[in-house]
């Protein structure tokens, strides 16, 4: 199958989001702000754009989109917890410690090949119990939950008090984040509905909208756009407050490699969290694979290609006992201890210099790589032909490595080809995760699109939601 991704069929709809932010929690990266004053705490309206983390049933972390904390621990926040359920909350110790509003949803947000538009809409000045808190996804108001408890009427929280506010961490320190965050409003004073930052499209797919310039944001309310590379809590940080009232973000730990263009405009490719043996052996946006040491293992991305010419690339972290990078057929079995190539569903350019598939391999032709070094992979499909780089040379004396079967759904993949020692890799599918001697990658695409080590060869093309709709 070829899995979901936001954008409908990927063509403009007038209004595009340029970038995102990628949040690392080996890095403890996230932004930070105290306001100066108290703005309005009973009533605020929070909405962004997520492409999740990779979040497992068996995953007992909690990872916060957004919270406000005070010196005694309490905070309003919302978050995912653990299953991919996702939660808002405001937790105080007003008349007993407890959880003054708590909506966990019945429904699990764990595709992590789509963006979600999350809407987090308070006004305890309401009347109606039901109506103080409102969450919404992808357009659509929740009314499932597994837990619904609702605020005392006029009660204050946590969020437009003087008290720091943390974007994808719970206090500067714990439960942070892991995946894209987009487009993040706070609004001071208004509860909003979804509708107000986003509409459906023509193939009914929830879509953002301009929407800066018909809201009031109020005195501690912004507008994040993660547009800008510099350090510091202004505009021209990547914290900066685009929405004029100048409430910028202080920015921790985070690299210019964590400025992406990976939108839920233009959607790419990460690898799939939701396949079998994936247990938290991804992170970083779902773009770096730690392999086992106790089974060869295989990871393949959350799009599948039947047509057309596309590029990827893939960064040796460390190639201890050797690693594997080709494509995998669709009906592969994603089992522990099976290796890249080993079987007639995948093709393998293995770290050894030799290329495989069906667990016959061929040594010559093929230069060995190891850590440090980027592989390349041009995948026309077509011509059914797959031919591979190493640092931006290609192999085989620039004959195609293998003739691929026809009429099949292809996935870009990687592997591990040792049970006795861990590899790393990082995945670019032209949003790429890391810097080299300090430089980011910035060879596009024919179309602009996507940022690589290396040059795509002429006529091929970055994996994503554009692209797709013209060459897929």
């Amino acid at each position: 199958m070829v899995f979901p991704v936001v954008g409908g069929d990927g063509k403009p709809t007038g209004y595009e989001i340029s970038n995102s932010l990628r949040f690392d929690p080996g890095d403890n990266s996230h932004l930070s702000r105290t306001p100066s004053s108290e703005g309005n705490k009973r009533t605020f309206t929070l909405s962004f754009w997520a492409k999740i983390r990779p979040d497992y049933a068996s995953d007992t972390s909690t990872n916060n989109f957004f919270t406000a904390r005070n010196s005694g621990g309490y905070t309003t926040g919302i978050q995912q917890i653990s299953g991919g359920y996702i939660q808002a909350f405001i937790y105080d110790n007003t008349g007993g410690e407890e959880y003054k509003l708590k909506l966990v949803t019945n429904a699990a947000f764990r595709d992590s090949s789509s963006w979600y538009h999350i809407v987090f809409a308070v006004d305890t000045t309401q009347g109606t119990a039901s109506n103080r808190g409102k969450l919404y996804v992808n357009g659509s108001q929740i009314t499932s939950f597994s837990t619904a408890t609702y605020p005392d009427q006029n009660f204050d929280s946590h969020i437009n008090d003087d008290v720091p506010h943390y974007i994808a961490n719970k206090d500067g320190t714990n439960d942070d984040y892991d995946g894209h965050l987009a487009e993040m409003y706070l609004i001071d004073g208004t509860q909003y509905a979804a509708s107000n930052f986003g509409e459906t499209d023509d193939n009914g797919v929830w879509i953002p909208k301009e929407a800066k310039d018909d809201l009031t944001f109020g005195t501690n309310g912004f507008f994040l756009e993660f547009k800008q590379t510099g350090t510091s809590a202004n505009a021209s940080g990547k914290g900066a407050d685009t929405s004029g009232q100048d409430n910028h973000f202080d920015d921790q730990n985070i690299t210019v490699a964590e400025i992406t263009t990976d939108t839920p405009t233009n959607n790419f490719a990460t690898l799939h969290s939701l396949d079998a043996f994936r247990s938290n052996d991804l992170s970083y946006g779902n773009l770096y694979y730690n392999s086992p040491t106790s089974a060869r293992e295989q990871a393949r991305s959350n799009i599948g290609l039947t047509q057309g010419k596309w590029y990827y690339e893939c960064r040796q972290n460390s190639a201890n006992g050797g690693t594997s990078v080709g494509v995998l057929k669709e009906n592969v079995d994603m089992t522990l201890d099976d290796s890249l190539g080993k079987d007639d569903y995948g093709w393998a350019y293995d770290s050894d210099g030799s290329s495989r598939h069906n667990n016959s391999s061929t040594s010559s032709g093929f230069a060995s790589f190891t850590t440090g070094d980027i592989i390349g992979v041009a995948l026309d499909l077509d011509n059914h032909d797959i031919y591979f780089y190493k640092n931006g040379t290609v192999q085989n004396s620039g004959t195609k490595a293998f003739d691929l079967d026809t009429g099949e759904l292809y996935f870009p993949a990687f592997g591990s080809n040792s049970n006795g020692s861990t590899d790393q890799m990082t995945a670019n599918f032209g949003n790429p995760p890391y810097t080299i001697s300090g430089s980011f990658p910035s060879e596009s695409d024919a179309n602009g699109y996507g940022n690589f080590s290396y040059e795509p060869p002429s006529g091929y093309y970055s994996i994503c939601t554009k692209n797709l709709a013209e060459y897929g």
